[in-house]
């Protein structure tokens, strides 16, 4: 489903101020898993989603998904084989424009359509009132709301959504719950499980909260300094604990983590 072989990607090459991000990545998601990634700071998290989405290429190796080289495609290219929902909440969504008009444009990009020749179809309405019904949030009786009246956490649920509803090959959250208040964070991250879950979607799941990542999916990646360090399959981390992780990472590097938001539990 996806697969990263031998990644490299280096910033300000020949400069002083370069920057080894990712070395040697190889990463297999088959159909249906749903992998949490955690690490530090700087571990390379963010820079690997960028290259599987498109918005960064790699310097070297290759990037399939479902069996087909994606490597040089551009990000607009990936865009109906990929859904993404970001740290901001703001990113995902026009906050200029209505529910029901962001749903239409996320349908038109992922089925390679015009915005303006699809709009907002009297049955396009119906699928809108329908997905956003299963949020339990009331949203599907504010299509016509400004997004950007909306809170971070309706926001948030409206890009997972949106990311999820044109059912994409894979699904990428880049700390989606991070930038929100503790009940908005358990209510979007229980609407992901629930969604993943439903969908039975391929998903990557960058987080730093490391008890998010032994609660959510059936595997778990570490990364630190451009490189995975530590793998657990299913089976593995059923008995992982926040505690058998920071000693995983003491126990291979030596050292502690850089950033206190990465023991967050």
């Amino acid at each position: 489903m996806l697969r990263l072989n031998d990644v490299y990607k280096v910033f300000n090459e020949g400069s002083v101020d370069e920057k080894m991000a990712l070395q040697s990545i190889n990463l297999t998601l088959e159909e249906g898993d749903f992998v949490t990634v955690i690490g530090s700071n700087g571990a390379g998290k963010s820079t690997l989603m960028n290259l599987i989405a498109g918005h960064l290429a790699p310097d070297v190796g290759t990037i399939d998904i479902n069996g087909n080289n994606v490597t040089n495609l551009p990000e607009h290219e990936r865009a109906k084989l990929i859904g993404r929902v970001f740290q901001d909440p703001q990113a995902g969504t026009a906050p200029s424009m209505t529910i029901e008009e962001n749903m239409a444009m996320a349908y038109s990009r992922a089925k390679r359509r015009s915005f303006f020749r699809i709009g907002v179809t009297k049955n396009r309405r119906a699928l809108f009132k329908e997905q956003l019904a299963s949020l339990g949030m009331g949203l599907e009786d504010r299509l016509t709301a400004k997004v950007g009246f909306l809170s971070g956490g309706e926001r948030q649920a409206l890009s997972l959504l949106m990311a999820t509803f044109t059912n994409p090959s894979i699904l990428l959250l880049d700390e989606h719950t991070a930038a929100l208040d503790p009940s908005r964070a358990e209510l979007i991250t229980d609407k992901t499980r629930e969604i993943v879950s439903k969908t039975k979607l391929t998903t990557l799941m960058v987080t730093h909260n490391m008890q998010q990542a032994l609660d959510l999916g059936n595997r778990l990646i570490m990364m630190d300094k451009g490189q995975v360090i530590f793998e657990a399959t299913a089976a593995e981390k059923r008995k992982l604990t926040v505690e058998k992780l920071l000693s995983e990472f003491q126990k291979i590097r030596g050292g502690q983590f850089a950033d206190d938001r990465a023991v967050l539990s």
